[in-house]
């Protein structure tokens, strides 16, 4: 099964235009997109490369933030643009 984690995350809007997208939890989570869906849809690649991260440093990744999805439900908050 697929690990699933549940990571807090700060969307910013930028000046410019588009969102910035950080974790207080991964300071290395950093993704942007153009819009609220791009950004957040960009949090899974961001994820993947902070883990290739940790794995090169040898760090171990923190572990408080795997969820077992096939244990009990998840309770987990989204931004939902219902325009």
């Amino acid at each position: 099964m697929t690990p699933v984690y549940k990571i807090p995350l700060v969307i910013a809007p930028q000046p410019e235009g588009g969102f910035t997208v950080t974790s207080p939890v991964l300071p290395e989570l950093v993704t942007e997109g153009n819009t609220l869906e791009e950004a957040l849809s960009n949090v899974r690649d961001a994820l993947k490369a902070v883990k290739e991260i940790y794995e090169d440093d040898g760090r171990p990744f923190p572990n408080n933030l795997k969820q077992d999805a096939g244990d009990a439900p998840i309770w987990f908050e989204y931004v939902v643009d219902a325009a």
